[in-house]
């Protein structure tokens, strides 16, 4: 595990898990996993979505790891309680085969979604993540769910733009497909942000990429956020593929490391 004393930008306060889950042997072993970082404290759990809903008001987590298949109430259920009260962020952790999870997850607001066979590495990382304002949308399988979900929503087919035109292809005439109107909101450098994080950059690699500082990029992507009236990065990422911004199918960044 990484030391969080060693990094840039040391947390004031560790980062407040509530964990979620109606299985004990898994909520005792994320517990045990996240026990160990100093930036991370583990301030409850829940063995259901109306258990978690109620600690969530009382507890004020900064982030929800959140089972889906749960009695009483389900984790897409409480996640979107959660989210709509603004009392926390939200992990869903989910399955490769269920990707309705994913898409429920992404309605209901989640920040992030998370495999529940992930590594430890994998799981602390994903806490640091989300706690840090950034969406959880590296592994390959989100990717390819919200690439999906976007052709879904626009009526395209698989390997078609938003538009149902194949990814690449231009207008009989020879023209440019004209891009969504949404987009004629943003100033072309709001544009160029939205596309590195539909690409996955965090706003350090958009730093570097577009030679501006952080707080230039922050800047610009609040902006983003205000315009086009979206809550966080995983909204901007599915906005970035309905918008034709990205096309499904087109090479993605990789994963930071």
């Amino acid at each position: 595990m990484n030391d969080p004393t060693s990094q840039s930008n040391p947390r004031s306060r560790p980062i407040r898990v509530l964990l979620v889950d109606d299985q004990q042997l898994v909520r005792s072993g994320f517990r045990l996993i996240l026990s160990v970082e100093s930036d991370v404290e583990v301030v409850g759990e829940a063995a259901d979505g109306a258990a978690a809903l109620t600690l969530a008001r009382e507890l004020r987590p900064d982030i929800v790891l959140m089972d889906v298949q749960m009695p009483v109430m389900d984790g897409i259920e409480a996640t979107g309680h959660i989210v709509d009260e603004g009392l926390s962020q939200v992990v869903i952790l989910t399955t490769f085969d269920r990707d309705d999870y994913v898409f429920g997850g992404l309605d209901a607001g989640a920040s992030g979604f998370l495999l529940k066979n992930a590594d430890p590495e994998h799981l602390v990382q994903a806490v640091r993540t989300v706690a840090d304002g950034n969406a959880l949308l590296a592994p390959e399988v989100t990717r390819r769910l919200i690439e999906q979900r976007a052709r879904e929503r626009t009526g395209g087919a698989p390997g078609t733009g938003p538009t149902g035109i194949p990814a690449g292809a231009s207008t009989p005439g020879g023209a440019a497909l004209q891009r969504d109107p949404r987009l004629d909101e943003l100033t072309p450098r709001e544009r160029e942000v939205l596309e590195l994080v539909g690409r996955g950059l965090s706003n350090a690699e958009i730093a570097r990429t577009l030679f501006l500082g952080e707080a230039t990029v922050k800047t610009h992507l609040s902006n983003v956020f205000a315009k086009l009236h979206l809550r966080d990065r995983v909204q901007a990422v599915v906005l970035a593929y309905e918008t034709g911004l990205i096309l499904p199918g087109e090479v993605t960044a990789p994963p930071p490391g």
